[in-house]
């Protein structure tokens, strides 16, 4: 009897594990990827040369300030950029996180669109990574000791203008801890390239592949 009883015990614990193992399994986020297109060439696409943006930031843009302090006295004219619901922020070496109204919005469609499109093709969230963003007279400076190439006269010096990484992406982990399938950077630069074609369409903003920073370039207009 005491054998039976061991024996209906250690096949209701195998039971049990089986079916906790199994529900684990199916917890996570299993995607059906679909109508991932992105754009034809990333080079044609994005190839908004810099005189293109610079009248843009002039005519939409603040003057270029000397350092982070003039920028946070502009009050309303500019607005400081932080992690959040649509986007991430990375750690700025060369820039400050503050961004015209205009440019603003723009980071926050591109933020809110980028993720919503994610989701319609079936695909776990994921942010965006902005890697520069408005330049002091002082962060140029900084910046041209360490890059020779670096543009005395940088249209990031307007508040008009921001850098997203299409390398690298921030992963969205799930609120209830379920495990999360991973997607690959060069999937969601494809998704990214469809959200920033459809803005430029609408006129919305300029954008410039850069092949060496490994970034979208984007200006407001």
């Amino acid at each position: 009897m005491k054998k039976i009883i061991y024996t209906i015990t250690m096949a209701f614990c195998l039971m049990s594990a089986f079916a906790s193992c199994k529900e684990k399994d199916m917890s996570m986020k299993m995607n059906e990827p679909r109508n991932i297109r992105g754009v034809i060439s990333y080079k044609r696409s994005f190839g908004d040369l810099n005189d293109t943006h610079m009248a843009a930031a002039k005519r939409i843009g603040i003057k270029p300030l000397q350092n982070r302090e003039a920028a946070e006295r502009l009050g309303g004219k500019v607005m400081e950029i932080k992690d959040g619901d649509l986007y991430q922020v990375d750690s700025l070496t060369h820039s400050i996180p503050f961004l015209v109204p205009k440019a603003y919005a723009l980071l926050d469609s591109i933020g809110a669109n980028f993720l919503d499109s994610l989701e319609s093709k079936g695909l776990n969230p994921n942010q965006v990574i902005v890697t520069s963003v408005l330049r002091t007279q002082d962060d140029v400076k900084r910046l041209r000791r360490v890059n020779g190439n670096a543009s005395a006269n940088s249209v990031h010096m307007f508040g008009t203008t921001f850098d997203i990484s299409y390398k690298r992406f921030h992963k969205v982990e799930d609120p209830d801890g379920r495990p999360m399938q991973d997607v690959r950077s060069d999937t969601l630069k494809l998704v990214l390239s469809e959200v920033l074609r459809d803005l430029k369409k609408k006129e919305l903003c300029y954008v410039k592949y850069e092949l060496k920073q490994g970034c979208f370039h984007i200006t407001a207009r």
